[in-house]
């Protein structure tokens, strides 16, 4: 399978475990990091400094789109962060676990 790694922000760590659990127990992602991160954006004209979640998805790229609709559904900002970056190499059971997580989904 394709395998991407998705990036998005939440606002609160509640946010983040809500999303993530979501994306894992409907195997669209095999896996979720939240990290705590310090975002510096500009948003409506002004430049912000917030304290955000960092939420790193492992997927695969065929379902990104059920994915996105799914942190879209569930997401409190106006415009969520959902960005995919292909994986084009990486220690090779670690993809097959990948594959195996996502199997019933794909």
């Amino acid at each position: 399978m394709p395998q991407s790694i998705v990036l998005s922000t939440c606002g609160s760590i509640r946010e983040a475990h809500e999303i993530a659990g979501a994306l894992v127990q409907r195997r669209l992602a095999a896996c979720v990091n939240i990290l705590p991160v310090i975002s510096c954006y500009r948003w409506k004209g002004k430049v912000m400094k917030e304290r955000e979640w960092l939420l790193i998805i492992k997927t695969d790229s065929k379902i990104f789109s059920k994915l996105r609709r799914r942190i879209l559904a569930l997401h409190s900002y106006e415009v969520p962060e959902i960005v995919s970056l292909k994986i084009d190499r990486g220690s090779k059971p670690y993809l097959a676990w990948m594959d195996r997580a996502l199997l019933s989904e794909v």
